[in-house]
């Protein structure tokens, strides 16, 4: 018998970061090293990735890293995982090796998986099958144990119409639900929608009407990932006697790669080339990045794209995923594009372009795999009890389904749940640049005071042989007050300055952490009563 925990270092009651961590006794699998854009209040945070201070600490315990497919929630901070675990083994199916590489992992980090092959790891085994997602090559992992099956689901959806690099093999997960699941892990993104997200996530016929009502020029904004959706905008843009024009040699690099491994096929001569952008019935597909939202089209609207000018005939179409974090922004460019005449389209309210199970989809599952124990990952805390009540309306005991937090272990002893106290303890590393380093809260919070109060400075200069002020104290304000329109102000700011300086000097001796300390304490004090602002006060004092 196995002594089995579950827990998440990313993933639960968030949209993003997913990392869940299964042990089996002393061995240690990773499943998904994903991460998180941050929104538009986190003041130059790019991203935000998980803790992995427990994986360094347990690194020569861990198996390998499981990525189910290569989208940047599930895969995107693989890199930052290798910088502190250099031998870490990640395997991974053929296109999300490569997307691997694109973001930078080193291929002699990258083991190439395929579905339904089984990888051995002593006592425990490793199967992957594949799943419907709009990123070929998905998979859902199933960890066999002495006591029963571990499964992680990954994304998916139930749709029997996609083939080949996106197809599902139902067949297999039914026979592993009959062998005997120990605990089920799936996500909870679309728990509250209705129904099945097949067909809702079929978007052909809405590219081919804007490319129909279309008097001009068509643009197509797209994530490089979304393999599924560049593939239905081909089918849409055949017979169309239209050229399209890929733009940017990331996406260009990213289709061929489809293209020559049979994700993706296209009518050929439909395909042109830099010589047709300006022609009136030009099909442009341009690369945007879920990091930088909408900023390829930002740029061209502001004149700064070199091969792309926008014609008041332009048609514009937002062929990707609308987050609540860039509501606004997107909203300002559409009007910013209107104003140039420019007609813009939209993805309906009642379509979805991002493919995750709704709750039909998530009911079938379970009863496909008929699990003992359920838990719920992937999503806002909300989206994962909706989840929860799917499994207990199916007849799952609520004792027998699991919500938990970033941290909190589930325990498995004998193929039975036990109660835990074990904790985790994870933080979210914030990532600003390329630097793989943590930012930390205090520098947000100094950056925070920073853009909502300002900065004061306080300088002066004092001799170091005959402890007299040379020089000062000068005061020097950025974002706080304008220094021009407030003398009396930065006289008093003086005033109090130099008063605690002269007091804290001596014929002896200055000192000089005091003084800063008084300078920060008692113009704190000064300033809030004036202004009711706390703005960042800095001294500096030196001695020459």
């Amino acid at each position: 018998m196995s002594k089995i925990k579950i827990f998440s270092l990313g993933g639960l009651d968030e949209n993003g970061k997913n990392m869940y961590v299964v042990e089996v006794d002393k061995d240690i699998f990773i499943f998904d090293c994903g991460l998180k854009y941050a929104s538009g209040n986190m003041l130059g945070i790019d991203y935000i990735i998980p803790d992995f201070t427990y994986l360094v600490k347990n690194k020569k315990r861990i198996k390998g890293l499981f990525i189910t497919h290569g989208h940047y929630e599930n895969m995107g901070a693989t890199q930052d995982l290798l910088s502190v675990i250099p031998n870490l083994k990640v395997y991974a199916t053929k296109f999300t090796k490569y997307v691997l590489m694109e973001m930078g992992v080193n291929k002699d980090n990258i083991v190439e998986i395929k579905a339904h092959k089984k990888l051995n790891f002593g006592h425990v085994s490793i199967f992957p099958l594949s799943v419907n997602h709009s990123a070929p090559d998905a998979v859902m992992y199933v960890i066999n144990t002495k006591d029963g099956a571990i499964c992680y689901t990954g994304d998916f959806i139930f749709d029997p119409s996609m083939m080949g690099a996106y197809d599902m093999d139902l067949g297999k997960i039914a026979y592993i639900g009959k062998l005997g699941v120990l605990c089920l892990l799936s996500e909870s993104v679309f728990s509250e929608n209705i129904g099945h997200t097949s067909p809702n996530h079929k978007l052909e016929d809405v590219f081919k009407k804007a490319i129909k009502d279309s008097k001009g020029r068509i643009m197509f904004m797209v994530l490089p990932t979304h393999l599924y959706t560049i593939q239905e905008i081909f089918n849409a843009s055949s017979n169309t006697h239209r050229k399209l024009v890929i733009m940017g040699k990331r996406l260009q690099n990213m289709i061929n790669f489809g293209l020559n491994n049979g994700y993706l096929n296209i009518q050929e001569d439909i395909l042109g080339d830099l010589t047709n952008i300006n022609d009136n019935n030009a099909i442009l597909l341009i690369c945007d990045d879920k990091a930088s939202p909408y900023q390829a089209m930002s740029k061209i609207y502001n004149g700064y794209d070199k091969f792309i000018h926008l014609k008041s005939s332009d048609t514009i179409v937002f062929s990707e995923p609308r987050y609540d974090s860039n509501e606004k922004l997107l909203v300002k460019l559409e009007n910013d594009l209107s104003e140039v005449g420019c007609e813009i389209v939209n993805i309906p309210s009642d379509k979805i372009i991002v493919q995750h199970a709704s709750s039909e989809d998530l009911m079938l599952m379970l009863k496909l795999m008929r699990p003992k124990y359920y838990m719920p990952v992937k999503g806002e805390y909300r989206y994962m009890v909706g989840n929860a009540d799917l499994a207990n309306s199916l007849g799952i005991p609520k004792e027998n389904i699991i919500l938990k937090q970033n941290g909190e272990v589930v325990l498995f002893q004998d193929g039975e749940l036990k109660e835990s106290t074990d904790k985790i303890k994870v933080n979210d590393c914030l990532i600003d640049g390329k630097s793989s380093d943590d930012v930390g809260e205090l520098v947000i919070k100094d950056r925070e005071m920073l853009s909502e109060n300002g900065i004061v400075l306080i300088s002066a200069t004092i001799s170091k042989q005959d402890k007299v002020l040379l020089v000062g104290p000068e005061v020097t304000t950025r974002g706080f007050i304008y220094i021009k329109d407030s003398l009396d102000m930065i006289a008093e700011i003086k005033k109090i300055s130099l008063n605690i300086i002269e007091r804290n000097i001596t014929p002896t001796y200055v000192d000089y952490n005091k003084i800063k300390t008084e300078i920060r304490d008692e113009l704190s004090y000064y300033l809030y009563g004036e202004t009711e602002c706390k703005p960042m006060i800095i001294a500096v004092v030196q001695e020459v």
